[in-house]
Parts: C-alpha cells; sequence; structure tokens
C-alpha cells in the first residue's frame, strides 16, 4: 500500500470509530432521554406515551391547585387549548402557583391523570421554560414578547 492509501484507510478507521463510539453512547442514554410535550400533543394522541416519563408544560390553570394533603397537590396544565390534570407528591417551591409556567416530569396514569415525580416552576417574574413558550405560541396563545 502506498502512503496515501494508508492514510486514507485510517481516516476511515476513524470515522468508523468515531462512529461506533457515538451509537454506543445514545444506545446507552436512550432510557435517560426526556421528552416535552405540550397538553395539546398528549390529549389529540399525536405521541405514544407509554411507559416511559416524559415532560408535560404549560400554565398552571387559575382555580385548579388543589392540597390533598400536607405533601400532595393536584392541579391542571393547559396550553389555553386542551388540559391534563396532575398529581405531584412532594414539596413545591413557593413560586409554584397558579397562572404561571409549569413543567412537570413523570408518566401519563392509566385513567389520563399525569403522576409527576418532578414539578419545575417558574424562578422570576419574566420566565417561563423554553419549551412552555413553544407550545403556546403553536397553540396561538403568547402574549409575551
Amino acid at each position: 500500500m502506498t502512503r496515501k492509501q494508508q492514510r486514507m484507510t485510517f481516516v476511515v478507521a476513524g470515522l468508523g470509530a468515531l462512529g461506533i463510539a457515538t451509537a454506543l453512547v445514545l444506545f446507552a442514554l436512550r432510557d435517560n432521554i426526556v421528552f416535552f410535550y405540550s397538553p395539546t400533543e398528549i390529549v389529540e394522541q399525536t405521541v405514544q406515551v407509554g411507559d416511559r416519563n416524559f415532560r408535560i408544560g404549560g400554565l398552571v390553570e387559575n382555580g385548579s391547585l388543589q392540597r390533598v394533603d400536607a405533601n400532595t397537590i393536584t392541579f391542571i396544565v393547559t396550553d389555553m387549548k386542551h388540559t391534563v390534570p396532575v398529581s405531584y407528591t412532594g414539596l413545591v417551591t413557593s413560586l409554584f402557583k397558579e397562572g404561571q409556567g409549569v413543567v412537570a416530569e413523570g408518566r401519563l396514569g392509566p385513567d389520563g391523570r399525569f403522576v409527576a415525580s418532578q414539578v419545575l416552576a417558574k424562578h422570576d417574574e419574566t420566565y417561563m421554560p423554553a419549551e412552555v413558550v413553544d407550545a403556546l405560541k403553536a397553540a396561538g396563545e403568547w402574549k409575551g414578547n
């Protein structure tokens, strides 16, 4: 083999090894990838949620926040087009309230209620998660800048 062929073989082998390494990393992380969906996507069943954790985001509907006991709350997440009921057991920050943006991570129960394992609330009066903004814009309900 000439020197040029040796270099080309080395480059091709390197690219192959890089491709294999990337595939292995993605395969290892596939269970840790968490997808985000709006209430409209869930209600209209445009996504298959199955047994996997995913995130739902939108606004906490006014008048929907209820405290079941000391650690359990229920509320409704809306994108102004559809709603999804959510229940969460755990502590939420004092910034979590009705009419504010929220992203909840968990699973959809057989009764259609989203059972959250984690609730992420906004951290100041101007912040809203990018996924929530995109969902509200898609629903034509975004009133921000």
